[in-house]
């Protein structure tokens, strides 16, 4: 299947952090250090009308609703990178349950009603919930591009690990943007 920016969607996970548990410091350091990366991918979507869905832990809060979800993160070290990757109106936003953006969630019927088979995919952690995704995406025979430059993990090991995983087994285009 050819891939092209017609067929091609945005996805951004688990973006909105407050990076509150043990290992919160590392990734939310190793997020600042891709965060110029995200906000390029960002002004890309925009730039050339792609859908941008950000899929994105609950909270307990269970309601797919990005301003209680942002409100609920901020905090002295989330407020930077939540200010500067937040969704805006016409963005998707979906809540999810687990590691993986299509478990459970409407993630999927939404891209095939949006007719997308190409996924563009960015957030953290690389090494759980981006490489949960694209394991399921994969399975769902959805082409990827996963710039190694927009993905971040606690440590770097396992976020290169995740990434070897995602090229040669789900065989995802891991070029940085």
């Amino acid at each position: 299947m050819t891939i092209s920016l017609v067929n091609t969607a945005v996805l951004f996970i688990d973006i909105i952090n407050d990076f509150n548990f043990d290992g919160g410091e590392k990734l939310n350091k190793h997020t600042e250090e891709i965060l110029p990366n995200l906000i390029k991918l960002k002004a890309f979507a925009k730039k050339n009308n792609l859908p941008t869905i950000y899929v994105n832990d609950h909270y307990g809060i269970w309601q797919a609703d990005f301003h209680k979800i942002i409100a609920h993160c901020t905090n002295d070290r989330s407020k930077h990178i939540i200010e500067k990757l937040k969704p805006d109106e016409d963005d998707y936003f979906l809540i999810k349950p687990q590691h993986s953006a299509f478990f459970q969630t409407p993630l999927q019927s939404l891209l095939n009603d949006l007719g997308k088979t190409h996924l563009m995919m960015a957030g953290i952690a690389g090494d759980i919930c981006i490489l949960f995704t694209a394991k399921d995406a994969y399975m769902y025979q959805f082409n990827m591009h996963i710039p190694e430059n927009c993905m971040a993990s606690e440590e770097k090991e396992t976020n290169n690990y995740a990434l070897y995983l995602m090229r040669s087994v789900m065989k995802a285009n891991i070029e940085p943007i």
